[in-house]
C-alpha cells in the first residue's frame, strides 16, 4: 500500500472511530495531547500519526493499530445520508429504548398483578429505576456509546443510595445522600483519569512530526 492511500485509510478509520464514540476533534486531542487542527490534519489524509499515537488511538478506541490501517468496506471517509452507520447509531437508540422501557413495563405489570391482588407495593417501581438505569448503562458500554456513560453512572450511583433510602432504612436519615455527593464526585473523577506522556513529551513529538511534513 503506497502512503498516499495509507494515509486515506487510516484517515476514512480514524473519522469513523471518532464519531462513533461521539467525540469532537478537540475531544480526542484532548486524550491524545494533541491540538484539534493536528487531528483535523490526519482526517483529511495530509499527514499519519506516529506509532505512539497510533497505540494511543487503538487503546482508547478498544481496536488494533492493524485495524487503524486497514481498509474495511464498512468503513468510509465519506459520511452521506446512506451511510449504513448513521442506521446502526440510530437502531442503537431505539434498542436502548425498548430495554428501558421493558424493565418499566415488566415493573408496572408486577405493580398491577399485586394491586389487584388487594396488594399494593409502590416500592416496586422504586426498585426498577436503578435497574432501568443499569440497564441503560450496561447497553451504553456494549455499544460503545461513552461520550455521556459516566452522567449515566452517576445517576445509577445516585438511584442506589436512593432506593437503600426508600427500601431499606426505616427512620430514612437523610445524611446517606452525604455519602451519595463524594460517591458522585468519585464516579466524575474516574471518568477523567487518563494516560498521559511526559511533560513535554507530546509537545516535542508533534514538533517532530510537523517538521517531518514540511517539503
Amino acid at each position: 500500500m503506497q502512503l498516499e492511500e495509507l494515509k486515506l485509510v487510516a484517515a476514512g478509520n480514524l473519522i469513523n472511530l471518532r464519531t462513533a464514540a461521539g467525540l469532537t476533534q478537540a475531544e480526542l486531542g484532548a486524550k491524545l495531547n494533541y491540538s484539534d487542527k493536528s487531528i483535523s490534519k490526519w482526517e483529511r489524509g495530509e499527514a499519519i500519526p506516529d506509532a505512539y499515537v497510533l497505540t494511543q488511538m487503538a487503546e482508547l478506541f478498544g481496536v488494533t493499530v492493524d485495524y487503524i490501517l486497514s481498509s474495511h468496506t464498512s468503513w468510509e471517509p465519506t459520511r452521506t445520508a446512506e451511510d449504513p452507520k448513521q442506521d446502526v447509531v440510530y437502531s442503537t437508540s431505539v434498542i436502548i429504548a425498548i430495554a428501558v422501557l421493558g424493565v418499566w413495563t415488566l415493573a408496572l405489570t408486577a405493580f398491577v398483578a399485586l394491586w389487584l391482588a388487594d396488594m399494593v407495593r409502590w416500592k416496586i417501581f422504586v426498585a426498577a429505576f436503578p435497574v432501568s438505569v443499569l440497564t441503560w448503562m450496561v447497553l451504553l458500554c456494549i455499544f460503545k456509546r461513552t461520550h455521556y456513560l459516566k452522567y449515566v453512572v452517576a445517576l445509577f450511583v445516585l438511584s442506589l443510595f436512593g432506593a437503600f433510602y426508600l427500601l431499606f432504612l426505616n427512620h430514612n436519615p437523610w445524611q446517606i445522600f452525604l455519602i451519595a455527593v463524594l460517591a458522585e464526585a468519585l464516579v466524575f473523577l474516574s471518568f477523567h483519569v487518563q494516560k498521559r506522556p511526559k511533560k513535554g513529551t507530546a509537545a516535542k513529538m508533534e514538533k517532530a512530526g510537523n517538521e517531518a511534513e514540511s517539503p
